[in-house]
């Protein structure tokens, strides 16, 4: 393979991996995945953790009014708070109702029917929306929020959410004063009005290490008894069978009822610790239902073996 190749083929994979990265940061596309979802009711799910919605990011609009006049021009606010990011983008469509205005950081959704989104990474967008010219009922809207890190990158750092909302027909709700003084939002009030101090972001960050330590703690020295408990059962049998002649001999007639005893218990706790795994149990019950599941098992299995040892002369008495 020539150097030259090399080189050319090198750069064709980065510009490849490139691109998701930031072609998004000039508006992302109408169409999701491949499919029929669509951004402004699906949200940014390449982007953040899990790509679930996140609380951390509070999604704002303001100037919405309650119910709409025909023809009437309405600036909409879209605005990000986030605690550390403070840029982003956003896509907003009315299902083809009205027209918003494309102004400076916005541009419109190509084969999307009237939506408009961010055209560079910013915040606080103004957004003229025109109210269609006759009365088509209540107007629905979708809107998604993205506030990213800057890494360039649709990464665990960005944080995304959705909003949805309707503005009346004309007629139908009693108008305010000032539409721009109504704001409608989502996300976590704490993460708005509940900033914390460093001193109690310090305190949660040691009462969750304890509660860490506490849980690892109990999980390890509980394991690891049991591990000692199954070895010393073993132990014990590897000595009997060795040095002790092999277990005593156990008549029929004491074994079958015994046997039965033990497997119906065996059974009925084989049942529980199915039940304690498929309902996702604390791992505390689990492993004590286990341990009194393998006791039950050991019974039976003792049981088996003592019906099965020879009679000897202690055993005839």
């Amino acid at each position: 393979m020539s150097r030259r190749f090399s080189v050319l083929l090198v750069a064709t994979l980065a510009i490849l991996l490139a691109a998701p990265a930031f072609g998004n940061s000039q508006g992302p596309p109408w169409i999701k995945d491949g499919g029929d979802r669509i951004v402004p009711e699906d949200g940014c799910t390449c982007h953040g953790a899990g790509g679930s919605p996140s609380t951390e990011l509070i999604l704002s609009i303001s100037g919405v009014p309650r119910a709409y006049e025909v023809g009437e021009t309405y600036d909409l606010t879209i605005s990000l708070v986030h605690s550390s990011n403070s840029i982003g983008g956003f896509m907003i469509w009315d299902y083809g109702a009205g027209v918003f205005t494309v102004v400076d950081g916005t541009k419109e959704v190509a084969d999307s029917g009237g939506a408009l989104s961010q055209s560079t990474p910013a915040n606080d967008w103004v957004i003229p929306w025109v109210a269609p010219s006759e009365d088509v009922g209540d107007i629905h809207f979708s809107l998604a929020g993205n506030a990213v890190d800057g890494s360039g990158l649709p990464d665990a750092g960005d944080h995304w959410t959705t909003l949805s909302f309707t503005v009346s027909a004309p007629g139908t709700a009693t108008l305010d004063e000032d539409p721009s003084l109504r704001t409608i939002s989502v996300g976590d009030y704490e993460s708005l009005f509940g900033q914390k101090s460093d001193e109690q972001l310090e305190a949660e960050h040691q009462a969750e290490l304890a509660s860490g330590y506490l849980e690892q703690g109990n999980l390890y020295f509980w394991t690891t008894l049991s591990i000692l408990i199954i070895a010393a059962i073993l132990q014990g049998e590897f000595y009997e069978r060795r040095f002790g002649g092999g277990p005593p001999h156990l008549d029929m007639r004491l074994a079958l009822p015994q046997g039965i005893r033990r497997g119906v218990l065996s059974l009925g706790l084989a049942i529980g610790l199915g039940w304690a795994v498929d309902t996702e149990l604390p791992w505390g019950y689990t492993l004590l239902i286990a341990m009194c599941t393998l006791w039950a098992i050991f019974g039976v299995y003792r049981t088996v073996v003592q019906v099965r040892a020879e009679k000897k002369s202690t055993d005839l008495v």
